[in-house]
């Protein structure tokens, strides 16, 4: 009993003694941390990795940092300013960099508008906001793609004084490093300053006084709490937000602005809704955006004459604004009207002087929606347009208006030109041939005459383009451009003389030292047309809008003349015309050469024309068409009635049913 009863005590005080070590360790032998202890392992098992993790980092994109010694150097490309004839400003190519305005000197609300917009916490934060880039991991992965930035104001200063724009994960690394720099470097007044006196806001405008005088032509310190607001949306996308290509989207912008504003008590809710009552007027010039195709052509010629500028150019013109303005309200109003119904996109218009002088250049409908100039860099079918140079051969070689020939099937070759009536009239005159713009009549001209020599007549006028000698030539199946058209049918208007187009009349720095001049140099102009058949091409030009396919043209009272043209399938129509001493050449059609709905030359050509013509006209004081005979008053009819009424009430001119059905394309 004693063994059994001692070996039961041994068991006993065995449990006894080993149950307290188990439970206070689980065998281990060590003591459990409190949870002040756990916190303060664990913050440093954080910190030591986090540590290892910065190191790497610098480590890593650290290496190759751009040099920060320059970071006040502002280095540019001189500005090239552009003129029209009277002086005004048209358009400025390359940067403009005005000097630094003081952050004191502008009113509060205007530094405050962009914090409020571009970095809310930008007072609270040390060169990066990790909150902000937390919030915007989760937009843009619950968007599946970028819809949200968080790059500080200090971040974007960055950017732009030392890194590019590529989108790289190294770029953005540094952009953080140097970022942290600029807050030890500088104060956030400072850093604040930096920003808006380099930021870019587009317009070629580089800091908050440059964008200023180019947005409202007015210095920073006189801007408006809605200005303020404007100028602070683009931060977003200066072309996309821009008031001037993007005047609605713009203002939208201003007013997420100004409701950010008055979260950020950066101004008051009365202060934001004076700024809603208060309309924001964009530079006259730049809301205009007049000529921005004519500045892109000649741009390319300053560089040409004077090589890249190495300081800030102005460039005085040949442009006439009020007479560009009225060459782009026609476009736009006649496009604007026909653009759906007829299946008209686009279209283009030169004007020039006797003399040569562009006075007026329009290359697209729309210049913001495209860049694509087709005044000068399309090349398109000149339709029957191109006939008068076939006519002004036939003339030089003998014949005049009266002669007769017989409109009726021809063959050339295995070519059969076709009427567009499908028709065939018989006996006419050669005048009325050309005023109805009859295709076999041309075909056999140029084929008796010789294509050659109407190729050789149509470069001595001004056509720089090549020209195919094949038959169809004379129907217009040649590629010219608007400008050219302009350029060769100016020797018509101007008494036989040679007029080459050209759009600058000096170049000059901006301290006065002038470095191309048009008049210096200048060889004694070529007589390209002469008597008699100078005088026989306006009589019959001239018919083509007093009785031909070009009625629509009509102006009361003026003396005019011109041509029509339509190309195969309705794919080109155009109108070129004249008065005494001013030439405009007019092309409608679509930049994918498809065919429009049967807009012929006769049609939206002749309306632009007559609608760009009227009121530039009265402007000109034009005389009537040198070299050619006073032209002979037409009978009155019930249209010329019409015409007459409708022309003082300033509407198109109404065109005789049998006239508007007369303009063929060539076959």
């Amino acid at each position: 009993m004693a063994n059994g009863q001692g070996g039961g005590s041994s068991r006993s005080g065995g449990q006894s003694a080993g149950g307290p070590r188990g439970s206070g360790s689980g065998g281990g032998g060590r003591t459990q941390r409190t949870p002040l202890q756990a916190a303060i392992y664990w913050g440093l098992v954080v910190g030591v990795w986090g540590l290892i993790a910065i190191v790497a980092f610098f480590a890593v994109f650290a290496t190759n940092l751009p040099d920060t010694s320059k970071m006040f150097d502002v280095t540019r490309q001189p500005s090239i300013t552009y003129l029209d004839r009277s002086g005004g400003s048209i358009g400025v190519r390359g940067s403009q960099f005005s000097p630094p305005v003081n952050l004191d000197e502008l009113p509060p609300y205007v530094p405050a508008a962009f914090v409020a917009i571009e970095d809310k916490r930008f007072y609270h934060h040390f060169g990066f906001d990790l909150w902000g880039m937390t919030r915007s991991v989760f937009a843009n992965l619950k968007a599946g793609h970028t819809v949200q930035g968080a790059s500080t104001i200090t971040q974007q200063l960055a950017r732009n004084l030392f890194l590019t724009p590529d989108q790289t994960i190294r770029r953005k690394a540094q952009e953080l490093i140097l970022a942290v720099w600029l807050e030890t470097k500088f104060s956030k007044k400072q850093i604040l300053s930096l920003y808006l006196n380099r930021v870019y806001f587009g317009e070629g405008a580089y800091g908050i006084e440059a964008a200023s005088q180019r947005y409202f032509n007015k210095p920073a310190s006189q801007l408006s709490v809605g200005e303020a607001a404007l100028l602070a949306g683009l931060m977003k996308g200066p072309s996309r937000y821009s008031p001037v290509a993007a005047q609605h989207r713009a203002e939208r912008r201003a007013t997420i602005v100004l409701d950010e504003m008055v979260s950020t008590h950066a101004i008051t809710p009365e202060q934001r809704d004076a700024a809603f009552h208060t309309p924001v007027r964009v530079s006259s010039t730049l809301a205009s955006q007049k000529a921005q195709y004519f500045v892109d052509w000649v741009d390319q010629q300053v560089r040409a004459l004077v090589g890249q500028p190495q300081e800030d150019l102005v460039v005085e013109t040949t442009l006439d604004l009020p007479i560009q303005t009225n060459a782009e309200h026609a476009v736009q109003a006649i496009i604007a009207r026909d653009g759906v119904t007829r299946g008209v996109q686009q279209a283009a218009l030169v004007a020039q002087d006797g003399q040569g002088r562009i006075r007026a250049y329009v290359g697209g409908v729309d210049y913001a929606q495209s860049q694509y100039d087709r005044a000068t860099t399309a090349q398109r079918q000149a339709g029957s347009s191109f006939k008068p140079f076939v006519y002004l051969t036939a003339m030089e070689q003998g014949r005049t208006p009266d002669v007769m020939v017989n409109d009726e099937p021809l063959t050339i070759g295995s070519w059969q030109p076709k009427n567009y009536t499908g028709k065939y009239l018989g006996p006419m005159t050669l005048q009325t041939a050309f005023a109805q713009s009859i295709n076999t009549v041309a075909a056999r001209l140029a084929n008796e005459v010789g294509t050659t020599n109407v190729a050789a007549t149509a470069h001595r006028l001004g056509i720089t383009s090549q020209i195919q000698t094949g038959p169809s030539m004379a129907l217009g199946a040649v590629e010219v451009s608007p400008q050219e058209m302009a350029q060769a049918y100016t020797p018509f208007s101007n008494g036989g003389v040679l007029a080459k187009g050209y759009g600058i009349e000096r170049i000059r720095t901006a301290t006065g030292k002038v470095l191309f001049d048009h008049n210096l140099g200048q060889q004694p102009r070529t007589q390209v047309i002469n008597q008699p058949a100078l005088g026989y091409m306006i009589q019959m030009m001239r018919q083509v809008l007093a009785s031909g396919t070009g009625v629509r043209a009509r102006i009361a009272g003026r003396d005019l003349a011109g041509k029509t043209g339509t190309t195969s399938d309705y794919r080109d129509a155009w109108f070129v015309g004249y008065s005494g001493g001013f030439t405009a050449a007019v092309w409608v059609g679509r930049d994918d050469n498809t065919p429009m709905k049967r807009v012929t030359g006769g049609g939206a050509p002749a309306d632009i024309w007559r609608a760009f013509m009227v009121p530039t006209l009265a402007r000109l004081s034009v005389q009537p068409i040198p070299g050619g005979a006073a032209p002979a008053a037409t009978p009155t009819t019930i249209d010329d009635i019409l015409n007459r009424a409708q022309t003082e009430s300033g509407a198109p001119a109404r065109a005789p049913a049998a006239a508007q059905a007369m303009e063929p394309p060539p076959g």
